[in-house]
């Protein structure tokens, strides 16, 4: 016979967010167990809000990756990104703002956004997480952990925070637990079992131009937009026709390479990144067209998911 306590189930949506390459996308891999967000050392890698659902026996978290905040938004692009953390806000149970050691936000141009967050922090269970700290004893001592802990405490004095380190997993299972405990007892919003609300073409997408981020420098991985044409799946491989969306000639030539070098050195990082996320073979064709101004054209950002 099970007892009331056993029957109870919590569910609710826990919302990641902050500024650039704090480790948001890390973090979200780690707390669900797959790459569900991709990673690269460069900022604004992350361009959706990114469901990942984490299943206990008593729970269910639906975890939420977004777009680092900006300062600025140049494209129309940029203005949906920001849009998806404040609608991420919105629904949100429980906030995770994701900091980092050794890092303080002390010009003005940050102030508008902290003073944002100063509301949210009212009305939201408002978690505070240092991210990184295993760079203690590398690269900073002890005592910069303790002066970001004071730096943060100063701005929410009220918020509860939380060293940790996505990459290491420190105080990974003391976070989970946090987050249970804040839960509201509800239903299972997804079926159990579910990982992302996401479709098998977006994680496509995004692992092609995660390899992008890594094969390419400057503006190249910003200007660029993958769109999976084709995807399909049998017993033994999945065939995908994938297409690369470009603004400028010289940029599909710098894609392409010379005598096809980058593309065929593209495809293949991405059939193996691909082949890793389906436990599939993949047969993975590329193609690169040019479009110009697309992060402010309307039409094809809807067509793209945005």
């Amino acid at each position: 016979m099970c007892s009331n306590e056993q029957l109870i189930h919590k569910s609710g949506f826990v919302n990641i967010i902050g500024f650039p390459n704090v480790g948001k996308s890390t973090l979200i891999n780690s707390l669900v167990g797959e790459d569900i967000s991709i990673i690269t050392p460069k900022p604004q890698t992350t361009r959706h809000r990114i469901l990942g659902i984490v299943d206990k026996y008593n729970a269910q978290i639906i975890f939420s990756d977004t777009p680092g905040f900006m300062i600025k938004t140049a494209f129309f692009m940029q203005r949906i990104m920001m849009k998806y953390i404040e609608k991420s806000l919105e629904d949100a149970d429980i906030v995770l703002f994701t900091t980092e050691i050794g890092k303080f936000f002390i010009s003005d141009k940050y102030f508008s956004i902290l003073n944002y967050l100063k509301n949210i922090n009212k009305n939201k269970h408002f978690l505070i997480l240092i991210n990184k700290i295993d760079k203690i004893g590398v690269e900073y001592d002890e005592k910069i952990l303790y002066e970001t802990i004071n730096y943060w405490h100063r701005i929410f004095p009220h918020s509860e925070i939380l060293p940790i380190s996505a990459l290491k997993n420190i105080n990974q299972d003391l976070l989970m637990d946090k987050i249970i405990g804040l839960l509201s007892e509800h239903p299972p919003y997804y079926p159990k079992g579910s990982l992302s609300n996401r479709s098998e073409r977006f994680f496509v997408n995004e692992i092609i131009r995660e390899k992008i981020f890594f094969l390419y420098k400057k503006e190249i991985p910003y200007s660029v937009e993958i769109f999976t044409e084709k995807f399909k799946k049998n017993e033994i491989c999945i065939h995908i026709f994938s297409s690369i969306y470009v603004e400028r000639d010289s940029q599909k030539g710098i894609i392409i390479g010379k005598k096809g070098t980058y593309i065929n050195k593209l495809g293949a990082l991405s059939i193996k990144g691909i082949e890793k996320f389906f436990k599939k073979k993949v047969w993975l064709k590329l193609d690169v067209k040019v479009c110009k101004n697309w992060r402010s054209d309307y039409k094809l950002l809807k067509k793209f998911g945005y």
